[in-house]
């Protein structure tokens, strides 16, 4: 009789879970982990903020052993400055608005279309596409929108155009700048570039896609423009915030100066946030409770928690299956692949997971196949709600405008905008490595 024992056998004929088994358990509870965070920050059960979600899930991952406290330390260190130059960012774009500026941008548009639809389309690209890239995306969705709603009712045109665009432009104009949008940020570092040498690559790929949204625009909503509108009454006169506006500038430029002495572009919004803060505190226009509020902190948790979720999936199986389907170099087939293999992702698991995922396995082809990463998780998400969270949040001030979202029309604009920008986008950007270099 054979009296030795079965592997993995234990007292009683209980099984102990062996190495395998523990790996499969940690990458279902990681999987889990992320569609619970994703769902939630979708849904908003309770109208609670996302980070009452995901802050949880990320503190169950570590508990569980999913991530270890090390890796957990290097993600927190890593997406520190991305969070504080949000946090910058967020406050110097509210205090812009409390300056008036956004006032301002409604004024212009409404001036310039003269009562005409499709040139207030033109100007609201133009606005839309200028604020995304120089104060984020943020800014285009919760500060623009409205103003859009309301130039278009001043207008008496039908607002469906004007407002879709803001939606469409605050991913897909976010490409210019390492600033225009957390993805960026996230990847920026991976780059190994500069500020400048960023924006340099980028502007061909960003114009294009903008170029492709537009035409695509008049011919979907031609009726839309071509509807009569109310007739003209008084115009107000525009009143140009210059503080603001110059503030803005020396920010940008500030960004452009820290990255080329190797400082962190952070500083730069910091001090541009700071200078807004003390001028309007000063004046007594804000306060510091205003202040923090404006800085979002239950959304920079979520961003941090969702980093260390994001870290454990990647870390117990996805990334093994992305390298897998990931193609190699910069090539212009190779380009394409991961721009779509991106965009897919981002409409799968949202954009900001889509980034943490593929930008570290696509960082050892070079800066191009990271660029070309940010193409399709920036435009992608115009394809589906759930493609980025500025598209939910834009989303909620349509509803809060009652402004009615159909899913089908959505969702074939984004059909017809999204692979022929994102086709147009990886050409330019392939043509632009070629020209400029990396």
């Amino acid at each position: 009789m054979d009296n030795s024992t079965d592997t993995g056998r234990a007292g009683g004929g209980c099984r102990r879970p062996d190495v395998h088994d523990r790996g499969v358990l940690l990458e279902t509870l990681s999987v889990a982990a992320l569609a619970v965070v994703l769902v939630c920050a979708v849904v908003r059960p309770f109208r609670w903020p996302e980070a009452a979600f995901a802050v949880p899930a990320a503190a169950l991952l570590v508990v569980t052993g999913a991530i270890p406290l090390d890796v957990v330390r290097d993600e927190a260190a890593r997406l520190g400055p991305v969070i504080g130059f949000l946090a910058a960012v967020l406050v110097l774009a509210r205090l812009c608005d409390d300056e008036g500026l956004f006032h301002a941008c409604g004024t212009w548009m409404a001036r310039w279309a003269h009562r005409r639809p499709r040139r207030l389309l033109g100007a609201v690209f133009a606005l839309a596409s200028t604020i995304t890239a120089a104060l984020s995306l943020d800014a285009t969705v919760v500060l623009l929108t409205p103003v859009v709603f309301a130039t278009a009712a001043r207008m008496g045109t039908r607002p469906a155009p004007h407002v879709y665009a803001t939606a469409h432009l605050s991913n897909t104009a976010s490409l210019l700048l390492p600033v225009s949008n957390l993805t960026n940020l996230l990847a920026f570092t991976a780059t190994g570039l500069t500020f400048t040498r960023f924006a340099l690559l980028m502007t061909l790929p960003w114009l294009a896609a903008i170029a492709v949204e537009y035409a695509v625009f008049r011919r979907f909503f031609a009726a839309d423009l071509a509807a009569p509108v109310a007739p003209a009454g008084t115009e107000e006169p525009p009143e140009l915030p210059l503080f603001a506006l110059v503030t803005v500038a020396l920010t940008l430029a500030g960004f452009a100066v820290a990255s080329a002495a190797g400082i962190d572009p952070a500083w730069a919004a910091a001090a541009g946030a700071a200078v807004m803060a003390v001028r309007a505190l000063l004046r007594r226009h804000t306060t510091p409770a205003a202040i923090v509020r404006s800085a979002a902190l239950p959304f920079l948790a979520f961003v941090l928690a969702l980093g260390v979720v994001v870290r454990a999936v990647v870390d117990n199986g996805l990334g093994r299956a992305l390298g897998g389907l990931l193609p190699d170099g910069t090539s212009l087939p190779a380009l394409l692949g991961t721009a779509a293999l991106a965009a897919v992702l981002a409409n799968l698991i949202n954009n900001l997971p889509a980034v943490l995922a593929l930008v570290p396995l696509a960082a050892p082809s070079g800066p191009g196949a990271v660029l070309a990463v940010l193409l399709g998780v920036n435009i992608g998400p115009n394809l589906t709600y759930a493609g980025s969270l500025a598209t939910l949040l834009w989303r909620r001030i349509a509803h809060q405008h009652a402004h009615e979202v159909g899913l089908r029309q959505f969702t074939l604009l984004g059909l017809l905008t999204v692979p022929a920008a994102l086709l147009a986008s990886t050409v330019a950007l392939w043509l632009s490595l070629r020209a400029v270099g990396t």
